[in-house]
């Protein structure tokens, strides 16, 4: 019937919806997501087979602000576009750079057991100053400008360096809050406890304007277009490396904050 349709291009085709998964860290690195991976995926889910929507399967526990934001501005752009409707649907979690992402959508579904929200900024790090005094290593740092060993793990934390990284962090939350409150309206409750870095759950999310609804990608897609609906699903292509299950030191170390983001939700 398909060769048929390209013969007889009268046929009337069924609806088409491009699904994009967006599923991991967003990171600037090679394992995460960030726009550089995904825009060929994301260009090629709005422009193929000219689809009457785009979903956008979201579970990711957040990551770089900078690449969230990217990757969501490239969504919004293609979507204005080529006017074509995009609903983001969680699976586990769309939190902190995952809830930027399914922002990016006009709507969001969540399923009932889905963690949303973590609208905030958070910089984590270790302090080995007295770890490398005990084994006797003295750390000599030599800097042309006062600020350029901001930070460093191998010296005592200052109180300067403190509130230096509290103004940049607020700026991005700032940033993350505008997106939110830009796309998502009126239907948010008004409550600036939204803001503070909690998740909600499923329904709760509804409730508070995170979410619009709770449901799955196939019955909400077909109840919208109609029983006989198509799916395209895109994914971001994987490199040479990882084709050839080639790890590297990098990779692992990667993995382990990788592991740390996802185990914050329990996942």
């Amino acid at each position: 019937m398909g060769a048929m349709r390209r013969f007889l291009p009268f046929l009337r085709q069924a609806p088409l919806v491009s699904v994009i998964r967006l599923n991991g860290v967003i990171s600037s690195g090679q394992r995460g997501l960030n726009d550089a991976a995904t825009a060929e995926m994301i260009e090629r889910a709005f422009s193929r087979g000219k689809p009457r929507a785009v979903a956008l399967v979201i579970n990711s526990p957040g990551g770089s602000p900078s690449q969230s934001s990217l990757i969501a501005a490239r969504i919004r752009r293609l979507a204005e576009e080529k006017d074509v409707p995009v609903t983001a649907f969680v699976e586990d979690v769309a939190a902190s750079g995952g809830y930027w992402l399914a922002c990016a959508a006009d709507e969001i579904i969540v399923d009932a057991n889905s963690i949303v929200g973590s609208i905030g900024v958070i910089s984590a790090s270790f302090g080995l100053q007295d770890l490398i005094a005990r084994f006797g290593v003295e750390r000599r740092v030599h800097t042309a400008g006062k600020s350029k060993s901001f930070l460093d793990p191998f010296q005592a934390e200052k109180d300067e360096d403190v509130a230096r990284l509290r103004d940049l962090q607020d700026q991005i939350h700032d940033n993350f809050i505008t997106h939110v409150k830009t796309r998502r309206g009126k239907r948010l409750d008004g409550d600036d406890g939204l803001f503070t870095g909690d998740v909600w759950v499923g329904a709760k999310s509804v409730e508070v304007g995170l979410a619009d609804g709770v449901g799955h990608l196939v019955a909400v897609m077909k109840e919208r277009y109609g029983k006989k609906t198509r799916f395209s699903v895109h994914g971001p292509r994987r490199g040479l490396l990882r084709r050839f299950g080639i790890s590297l030191a990098a990779e692992a170390a990667a993995g382990l904050e990788e592991r740390a983001l996802w185990a914050r939700y329990g996942l």
